[in-house]
């Protein structure tokens, strides 16, 4: 069976457009299905179906507009210290349980390790849970760096090592250690800076800004 190059465009739209509804990330579905239906639009071009092209340059229009409001919006960043023991803490974690386990496979709460602890509010809303602990005198293990779906763009991860790093700094810790038992976990390190060990961990150092 042969199949134009008209027909290959079609069934490339068709495929970025399913892929981006199976994204649980609001700015990955953003972006490919921007994807999507820039080549639905060109392919309605193509072949003379002007309702096809128009309606989705249309959503284009739409993917673009939305990404520029999530990109430029103005946040307000938080910290919200927890109590090892704080009910809603242990609530939260039972909620995202599945997901957690995805991003953290083995990860089992330890109240007594957690010494540092805190939600990371974004406008107000909880976006994340930071879970570490002090191991030797100047190292912070990360145990959990979770984020919530709707949130999934960095911005947390940029955050506290920007951010939070005098606190950090002021606690005493020059390096920050975490297990990349995940693929997506070890890229979100990855890109945040964090350094591939010889023992299968992630390192950063810690500096002090001038």
């Amino acid at each position: 069976m042969n199949i134009d190059i008209l027909e290959w465009i079609g069934y490339l739209a068709s495929i970025l457009i399913a892929i981006s509804m199976t994204m649980s990330s609001i700015v990955k579905f953003r972006v490919i299905n921007l994807l999507g239906a820039g080549t639905f639009s060109l392919y309605g071009f193509l072949i003379g179906a002007l309702p096809v092209g128009f309606m989705n340059l249309f959503i284009v229009l739409v993917d673009v507009y939305f990404l520029y409001i999530i990109f430029n919006k103005k946040e307000v960043f938080e910290t919200l210290e927890v109590r090892p023991n704080n009910k809603y803490l242990l609530r939260y974690l039972k909620f995202h349980e599945n997901e957690i386990q995805r991003f953290f496979p083995g990860f089992k709460y330890q109240p007594e390790k957690n010494t540092v602890s805190f939600f990371i509010l974004r406008d107000m809303q909880v976006a994340g849970l930071f879970l570490a602990h002090r191991e030797d005198d100047h190292v912070l293990r990360v145990g959990l760096d979770y984020v919530g779906p709707k949130y999934r763009d960095f911005k947390n991860g940029r955050y506290i090592y920007t951010r939070v790093r005098k606190f950090f700094l002021d606690e005493g810790f020059t390096k920050v250690v975490a297990d990349a038992n995940s693929e997506k976990y070890f890229k979100y390190l990855k890109k945040l800076g964090f350094e591939e060990q010889e023992d299968g961990t992630c390192s950063k150092t810690l500096e002090k800004t001038i």
